[in-house]
């Protein structure tokens, strides 16, 4: 009798854990799916408030580079273009420097100095964005119109780029302030991303004779290729997501230019600037499906920047 009471108690304690980590499985399980739920709803949400604009422009949306608000006449070419060629300047500015500070961080630096630096890295990235724009119109600005912008034209100007008058505002003012607020999260992911390959590998190479330049050029730099795609691809999803900073440099004026110097638009400017004050259904329709092309192409970016960092991570040792 004494036997199946005691059994019985062990069978109701044991239970009782089995019991919580079955709610709290479901309860991850629940918080999970909300966040699926959540994004799927915005995009439903915005596909629904850009229906108008769809079935009234279609395709001519994003091939015309009309933006008229009083002829309702709406293209979304100018600040598709103005997104792209600042957020690809951007990366050709921001990539070098990220990728070398890494490189120093995860293999060159000395250990005492490799933890100051790279929190202050990262600490650049939670500086807010209003704050960059700011430091960007008193101190970025001035010195491009000043000095860089009439030393490209004196050495460059027989180029398209670097044509136009130097105003400091424009498309390179914002290319320069993308790269800034994008390389200390290239830099950060890029040293995860080093720090993950195995220390076998790099001692295979010292024991074969090569410098510690040739192994992470021949051994960590192969390994990692993936994930340093992945960083950088994570790098442009927030260049193309950028709004307030680069809004306050870049001029805003819906206009295709080959000059970096002239003034340009972003989907994101656009939207901030302009949503407040759009009054028509299909003013607002258009400004919608703005939103809706910058968030699946941006969806679409981290979700690959995401699998290729997942590679590297999950490689055999």
């Amino acid at each position: 009798m004494l036997g199946t009471s005691s059994s019985r108690t062990s069978r109701l304690r044991s239970s009782g854990p089995r019991r919580g980590d079955a709610i709290f499985k479901a309860a991850i399980a629940g918080f999970a799916i909300l966040i699926v739920l959540t994004l799927g709803g915005m995009a439903i949400e915005m596909a629904q408030s850009s229906h108008q604009s769809i079935s009234h422009f279609g395709w001519r949306f994003i091939k015309s580079v009309e933006w008229d608000p009083v002829k309702e006449q709406f293209g979304a070419l100018p600040f598709i273009y103005g997104t792209i060629v600042s957020s690809i300047l951007a990366l050709v500015l921001a990539v070098p420097i990220s990728l070398g500070s890494a490189i120093w961080l995860s293999e060159l630096a000395p250990a005492w100095l490799k933890n100051p630096v790279g929190f202050l890295i990262e600490l650049l990235a939670a500086v807010p964005s209003v704050v960059y724009g700011l430091w960007s119109i008193f101190v970025l600005c001035p010195i491009l119109s000043n000095s860089v912008e009439p030393f490209l034209a004196r050495t460059l100007g027989s180029l398209p780029l670097f044509q136009g008058p130097h105003q400091g505002f424009g498309m390179l003012a914002g290319s320069i302030i993308l790269a800034i607020m994008i390389t200390p999260t290239i830099t950060s992911v890029s040293r995860e991303v080093m720090k993950a390959v195995p220390n076998v590998l790099r001692e295979g190479g010292v024991a074969l004779g090569a410098t510690r330049w040739e192994v992470v050029r021949m051994t960590v730099l192969p390994y990692a290729r993936s994930g340093l795609v992945g960083a950088i691809i994570l790098g442009l999803g927030r260049a193309l997501g950028e709004t307030m900073a680069v809004t306050m440099v870049i001029g805003n004026r819906s206009e295709i230019s080959s000059s970096l110097f002239a003034p340009s638009y972003t989907m994101a400017s656009v939207i901030a600037n302009e949503f407040t004050e759009a009054t028509g259904d299909l003013y607002l329709a258009a400004l919608a499906e703005i939103g809706l092309l910058l968030f699946v192409v941006t969806v679409i970016l981290n979700v690959i920047a995401r699998l290729l960092v997942w590679r590297v991570a999950r490689a055999p040792s």
